[in-house]
């Protein structure tokens, strides 16, 4: 019996089995460890749901089919900082909430500070989420150029956990900075472009509020993969409980807040999007009281956008604004880099940098396919199997492809509640496939600390400024491998996730040296704002 047993321990299948045990035991933890995130760091006190335990398969799928993982694709699993560095963040938010609200209450504001205060308190309020977890600014930190703050992510998911944490959107949080300066989606003719809307599809088009950026900034709070409220209503009901009402009463009305909650309003408000098909708004209102929450709606949108055209947001006070205004001087690097970026490195044909009576706004608002290659780290890859709750953010898995702007012209129903507003639009879908957001290059670089990793492009493929430059200039000129190849970034490129309406034109073999790639990225580093100018400097 015993040296069977031995034979048996010492099998090929004996240790097959154990490696899966392990697996699932490990992949078990980290699904425990999920469940436990936790408020952190309150700052004020309201009623606060049980926070749901909400579990998610894919993981568990994806760690078991043997895929192979690295720094940049976790198959499906989490960093082992992600508990530390979501809490840190959440602390983060909670300060700057607190500040916030001290503020309010200290200062006489005149009409222009009441809004952009408002509106800065409803991006860092994080119980304006399912669970009462997650504020916009969870993916939009200001240490960041207004985009995603936890580098581990970075790294590897690219996007970045909603309210339930084991859901994960399909792309990287974009910058707020600048954001209210597109204008309303339209289609040039003459030119055969879409121009403006925000988000990296332009799917916040603008044309209801005209204004993409409030229309950008409603989209995250009923998303089930954001913030994932089950009805946009709950957002009046969870601002008729918050500390700052009066203020938001004071911009948008003394009557906002008028309407007669369902007894059940609190229990539909905790549970997690997206709503039943049979029914789309589960807070069941009065058409008076339906048409109120819609207006409240409309305020946090407009507020919200009001604090980004802020100078707090968007203050247009980089090194290369000081150097324009003729108050410092460029490096001899960095002015050959802007030599390059307005000339052979063909940079400002679509970040333009403004022209006669045009601030720089280092983007034409328009879109482009670069040709990307496929980040396999995307979480969004792991979740197409449904969670607890029957909600699967993903049903093609694996063999998801991102369209772009060609999927929002197509699209008849949307968690985030942004449909393509023309008809006339569908017709030009094919011509917009594959592409994506013309992206400002302001703040482009903006960084906590040196060393601190942030991703590029809407599917972060990109990790450093280098190697996006790197990209733009040997794109066509490199050989192909796979990702995880040797050499991968450097000395050969991933073919693109998406070939439909490839830029041939303006990158792909720029014939830019390595020294010239440098200087371009110096040039870049000048768009951060918070330039400090040198004594010497100011003197003159």
């Amino acid at each position: 019996m015993n040296s069977k047993r031995k034979e048996l321990l010492k099998s090929p299948a004996w240790r097959q089995a154990m490696r899966l045990i392990r697996s699932v035991a490990a992949i078990t933890l980290v699904a425990i460890c999920l469940l436990a995130i936790t408020d952190a760091g309150r700052t004020h006190t309201r009623t606060t749901p049980k926070l749901r335990a909400e579990t998610h398969a894919l993981p568990l799928f994806a760690a078991v089919s043997g895929e192979a993982k690295s720094r940049n694709n976790l198959g499906g699993q989490m960093p082992p900082s992600f508990d530390k560095d979501v809490a840190r963040v959440v602390a983060d938010i909670d300060r700057i909430e607190a500040d916030t609200l001290s503020q309010m209450h200290r200062t006489s504001l005149d009409r222009q500070g009441q809004v952009r205060t408002l509106g800065k308190l409803l991006l860092f309020d994080k119980h304006l989420s399912v669970n009462q977890n997650e504020a916009c600014s969870f993916c939009h930190t200001p240490e960041t150029g207004f985009t995603g703050p936890i580098q581990s992510l970075n790294e590897s998911t690219v996007s970045y956990p909603g309210s339930v944490r084991t859901r994960f959107s399909n792309r990287k949080p974009q910058s707020y900075m600048y954001a209210p300066f597109a204008p309303v989606l339209h289609y040039n003719a003459l030119q055969g472009d879409f121009v403006g809307g925000n988000f990296w599809d332009m799917r916040a088009s603008g044309y209801r509020l005209q204004n993409p950026s409030a229309e950008q900034a409603q989209g995250p709070p009923t998303n089930p993969v954001e913030m994932g409220l089950p009805d946009s209503a709950c957002v009046a009901y969870r601002l008729s409980k918050a500390p700052y009402r009066k203020l938001f009463e004071t911009v948008w009305g003394a009557d906002s807040f008028t309407i007669q909650w369902p007894p059940d309003a609190e229990r539909v408000c905790a549970t997690p999007g997206p709503p039943p098909e049979n029914d789309q708004s589960p807070v069941h209102l009065s058409p008076a009281g339906r048409a109120r929450a819609d207006r409240v709606y409309d305020g946090f949108g407009l507020a919200i956008s009001a604090y980004e055209f802020s100078p707090e947001v968007s203050p247009f006070t980089s090194k290369y604004d000081y150097v324009q205004a003729g108050k410092d001087q460029f490096t001899q690097q960095e002015k050959l880099g802007y030599e390059l970026f307005r000339g052979k490195a063909r940079c400002n044909e679509c970040h333009r940098d403004g022209g006669p009576g045009e601030e720089p706004l280092f983007t034409d608002f328009t879109a482009s396919n670069l040709g990307v290659p496929r980040n396999p780290g995307l979480q969004i890859y792991y979740e197409g199997r449904p969670d607890q709750r029957g909600y699967s953010p993903n049903p093609a898995a694996g063999a998801y492809v991102d369209t772009g702007v060609g999927f929002f012209l197509r699209t008849l129903q949307s968690d985030s509640g942004h449909l393509n507003p023309d008809s006339e639009w569908i017709k030009l879908e094919p011509k917009f496939d594959a592409k994506f957001q013309v992206p400002t290059l302001r703040n482009v670089d903006m960084r906590p600390r040196p060393d601190f990793v942030k991703a590029y492009m809407h599917n972060g493929y990109f990790k450093s400024l280098k190697e996006v430059v790197h990209f733009y200039n040997t794109r066509d000129v490199l050989p192909k491998c796979e990702a995880g190849d040797p050499g991968e970034k450097v000395t050969c490129w991933p073919p693109p996730e998406d070939e439909t309406n490839l830029n041939r034109r303006q990158l792909g073999n720029l014939k830019l040296t390595d020294q010239e790639e440098d200087d371009l990225v110096a040039f870049l580093k000048t768009l951060n704002d918070g330039y400090k100018i040198s004594i010497s400097e100011m003197k003159k």
